[in-house]
C-alpha cells in the first residue's frame, strides 16, 4: 500500500547517513535472518537516483552474495529503504523491478546445471548477487503497478491435468508441470495418524512461506540433509522456499514446494503436497507471496490450445464415487 512521506525532501548525504549508520558489520555466512539485529551494508547509491516514471534509486551491490546469504542481502537492503519510500517495500516487491533476479535463481536449478556440464554440489555457494551489478528501487508509479498486479494473480491447480499456472487477471502467465498427492491412506509420523495422501481440491491463499526449510520424511519424521537425484548423484538439499496454502479455509500440511527428483513430475507420486521443478519453484515464490490467491480443481475435461477438448485420467477416481453414489440414490428411489 502507497504510504505518504516527505520523501523528496531527503537529500542523498541525509540518505547516506541513514544507510551506513543504521549498523556497521555484516555477518556474510548468516543463515537465518534475525529482525532484530539486522546486518548493515556498506550501499552505494550509483548516479543521481531518480530515473524518470521508473527507479527512485538505483543501487550498486557491493560484494558477491551467495544464496547462503541471499535473504539476509535483501532483507537488510528491504530494511534501509523501506522507511525512506512513499510505499511499503518488501523482498517480492524489490525483485519484481529487478527481474533478472529470478533469472539467475532458476539458473541454480540443479538439472539446468548438469545441462551445461556443471556438477553442483550445495546449491547454497552459488552467487546470486554479483559485485558491481545495479537494483533498482521502484519509483511510486512503478510500485503502483507491480502492487497492482500482486493482487490479481492466481495460482492454479488442476490436479488431474498434474499442471500448475501462474493467472494474472485471467491470463495464464506461467505453466508448471507438477507432482501431485497419490491416491493413498498411509500412516504419517509427522501427523501421528492415517492420512489421506490425494491432494485436496478447494480455494484458499497463500498463509506461509518458508524460507528455510527443513526437508523432513513426513512418513517417518526424519531430516534429510542429501538427496539422491534422477542421475544417481547425491547433492545436499537445495535452499529454496516453501510455500504453504490454506484450502477451504484449513491447513492440511499440503505445501507447494521443489523436487530434487524431476522425474516424478506428471504423476500422483507425492504424499500430498504439490511439487515443481527447482527452477520453476523461484518463479511461483515470487509470484505469490502471502495472501496469493490458489485454486486447486479437478476438472477432468479440459481444452487444449488447439481447442480440441480431451479427457483426463480420472487419478483419484472420482467419476466411479460419483457413479456409485448416483447409484445408490436410485437404489432407495426404488425401495
Amino acid at each position: 500500500m502507497l504510504r505518504h512521506k516527505n520523501y523528496h525532501k531527503l537529500g542523498l548525504p541525509l540518505l547516506y547517513s541513514i544507510m551506513l549508520g543504521i549498523l556497521l558489520f555484516y555477518q556474510p555466512y548468516r543463515e537465518v535472518f534475525d529482525k532484530e539485529k539486522v546486518s548493515a551494508l556498506p550501499i552505494k547509491v550509483v548516479d543521481k537516483p531518480i530515473i524518470k516514471d521508473t527507479t527512485l534509486y538505483q543501487i550498486q551491490v557491493p560484494y558477491n552474495v551467495p544464496l547462503r546469504t541471499y535473504f539476509n542481502f535483501m532483507d537488510s537492503l528491504v530494511c534501509v529503504y523501506d522507511t525512506l519510500l512513499p510505499y511499503q517495500l518488501d523482498e517480492h516487491l524489490l525483485v519484481r523491478a529487478n527481474d533478472w533476479i529470478i533469472d539467475t535463481l532458476e539458473n541454480t536449478d540443479y538439472y539446468r546445471r548438469m545441462e551445461k556440464g556443471q556438477f553442483v554440489y550445495d546449491q547454497r555457494d552459488l552467487i546470486i548477487l554479483e559485485k558491481g551489478s545495479i537494483l533498482q528501487i521502484p519509483s511510486i508509479e512503478k510500485a503502483a503497478i507491480l502492487i497492482g498486479k500482486r493482487t490479481m494473480v492466481t495460482i492454479d491447480l488442476n490436479i488431474p491435468e498434474f499442471k500448475l499456472r501462474i493467472m494474472e487477471a485471467g491470463k495464464t502467465l506461467y505453466t508448471f508441470p507438477v507432482r501431485v498427492g497419490r491416491k493413498e491412506i498411509k500412516y504419517l509420523d509427522m501427523a501421528k495418524k492415517d492420512v489421506d495422501l490425494q491432494t485436496i481440491s478447494g480455494t484458499g491463499k497463500i498463509v506461509r512461506i518458508e524460507r528455510f526449510p527443513a526437508f523432513i520424511n513426513p512418513v517417518d519424521g526424519k531430516r534429510y540433509k542429501l538427496t539422491k537425484r534422477d542421475d544417481g548423484k547425491y547433492t545436499k538439499m537445495p535452499l529454496i522456499p516453501y510455500l504453504e496454502p490454506a484450502i477451504n479455509g484449513h491447513r492440511y500440511g499440503q505445501l507447494i514446494h521443489p523436487t530434487t527428483n524431476p522425474e516424478t513430475l506428471g504423476k500422483a507420486y507425492s504424499n500430498g503436497c504439490i511439487a515443481l521443478k527447482e527452477a520453476d519453484t523461484w518463479r511461483l515464490y515470487y509470484y505469490a507471496p502471502v495472501g496469493t490467491t490458489v485454486v486447486f480443481r479437478y476438472d477432468l475435461e479440459i481444452e487444449k490450445e488447439d481447442g480440441e477438448r480431451i479427457q483426463l485420467e480420472d487419478i483419484y477416481e472420482h467419476r466411479q464415487g460419483l457413479a456409485s453414489v448416483i447409484g445408490n440414490f436410485f437404489d432407495i428411489e426404488k425401495r
